[in-house]
């Protein structure tokens, strides 16, 4: 039997520790950003579809900079990569400070797009960094373990996002706000633009720290084997990678899914008359469950093939959305929390399986196009924004189907986890049935 190599070797353990604690640091903004489409919505009177501008200035943001960071990263190293990244992340947290004054919520989300202009570096950076801090036969396992404190980062931010932003919130007291005369509402909307402010604003000043971490501790540097070749060619040789081109498609449909699976848990507790508080209670409880899944599927890969189990995991989510749609009250509530159990699994396996076969060079702009890819998860709430308009603002002004707008919504993360269903299959059948270089099993 052959001596696997280790997923982390013991020389490189401090700067993989340090890289680890980044997918902690984007997840903290994922899950302190998603509640504040419900808050932005109730302060400012905004449609279901007016607040998901937050989650496109979010999502957004990694669109339009992935690319330019992974041109960057190529000519200089992924360390450089990672304090410009943690320079910007800090300076659109802190945004939010100015943006509280002006009351402008473009304002607000032109922080978040800056924010997310820092998250873009460290993601283009981060992922293929950790892939190549080893043996290639254990790189997905390895990102996997890595992205296993993402949620970490999530929990945090959702707790914050709960305890010190919704619970403070006056708006969310008073049941019909637009009741309320307009020097009511204007020094309401003043407190509660500065309860949103106060977590962004600390945020950016526990970023400047670590920066300064990163800033004086060594990195190894990966090598690059050869010279480098030329941008067009790169290009040219991902494109006709099948299994990169269609993992991007995976990968936007999956970011997709699971902002929408996890934002519109609001408005789907709202639907069955639970308040906002508690709805992140439910989302916490499905953060818990993604963690669990995290750590499950990080184990199962070791005897399962990644698109095996990529497989499997997307049609346990397909099954799931189907209770989410169909089944209602709480239950239909539950069948939404346990997606993420499965959702875990997919972000860094569909990572690694689209990089894993390419060339240093490659992954670097590679990187690029599947951080690109979280556009989906700024299209796509949108999108299922405008569904839970289609009979007003509210979340259940009609019924489509026999079930309210906001359960039908669900229709898309169902679609997505389809697709990504199809592309596990095809890369086990077409890659690892007949290659075992992805298998991990002893």
């Amino acid at each position: 039997m052959n001596t696997k190599p280790a997923v982390v070797s013991k020389k490189i353990i401090i700067p993989f520790i340090l890289v680890t604690s980044l997918f902690a640091l984007w997840g903290f903004a994922n899950a302190v950003t998603d509640p504040m489409v419900q808050a932005f919505k109730k302060v400012l009177e905004l449609s279901n579809s007016q607040a998901a501008w937050v989650q496109m200035a979010f999502y957004g943001g990694y669109f339009c900079m992935a690319l330019p960071a992974a041109m960057f990263m190529r000519k200089y190293s992924y360390k450089v990569g990672i304090l410009i990244g943690l320079a910007l992340y800090a300076t659109g947290a802190l945004l939010f400070y100015p943006a509280a004054q002006s009351e402008s919520f473009m304002f607000f989300c032109l922080g978040l797009y800056i924010l997310t202009f820092g998250l873009a570096f460290l993601e283009t950076a981060a992922n293929p960094y950790i892939l190549a801090m080893g043996a290639k036969e254990t790189a997905t396992q390895r990102l996997n373990l890595a992205q296993a404190f993402n949620p970490v980062g999530l929990i945090a931010g959702l707790i914050v996002a709960q305890q010190f932003v919704l619970k403070n919130l006056q708006s969310d007291d008073i049941a019909d706000f637009n009741a309320l005369d307009e020097a009511s509402k204007i020094a309401i909307k003043t407190a509660d633009l500065m309860v949103i402010r106060n977590p962004y604003v600390a945020l950016g000043l526990v970023l400047v720290v670590i920066f300064v971490v990163f800033l004086v501790s060594k990195m190894p540097q990966s090598k690059d084997e050869g010279g480098m070749p030329s941008i067009g060619d790169t290009f040219a040789n991902l494109a006709k990678n099948k299994k990169y081109t269609l993992g991007v498609l995976a990968q936007i449909l999956y970011v997709g899914a699971q902002i929408m699976c996890w934002t519109y848990i609001y408005q789907y507790a709202e639907a069955i008359g639970i308040d906002s508080v508690t709805a992140g209670t439910y989302q916490l409880a499905a953060f818990i469950l993604f963690i669990v899944g995290r750590a499950v599927g990080t184990a199962l890969l070791r005897f399962i093939s990644s698109g095996k189990l990529l497989m499997y995991f997307a049609l346990s989510s397909l099954l799931f959305s189907c209770g989410t749609m169909f089944i209602q009250g709480e239950v239909g509530l539950y069948c939404l929390v346990i997606i993420s159990f499965f959702m875990s699994l997919m972000f860094p396996t569909i990572y690694g399986i689209a990089l894993v076969d390419l060339t240093e060079e490659q992954s670097k702009i590679g990187s690029a196009g599947l951080v690109m890819a979280i556009v989906g998860g700024a299209l796509m709430p949108k999108l299922q924004g405008m569904i839970i308009d289609f009979g007003g603002n509210g979340v259940a002004d009609t019924k489509i189907l026999g079930v309210s707008e906001v359960n039908f919504s669900f229709i898309l993360p169902l679609a997505c986890f389809v697709y990504i269903a199809w592309y596990g299959l095809r890369i086990f059948k077409r890659h690892e049935a007949t290659n075992d270089v992805l298998h991990q099993a002893s």
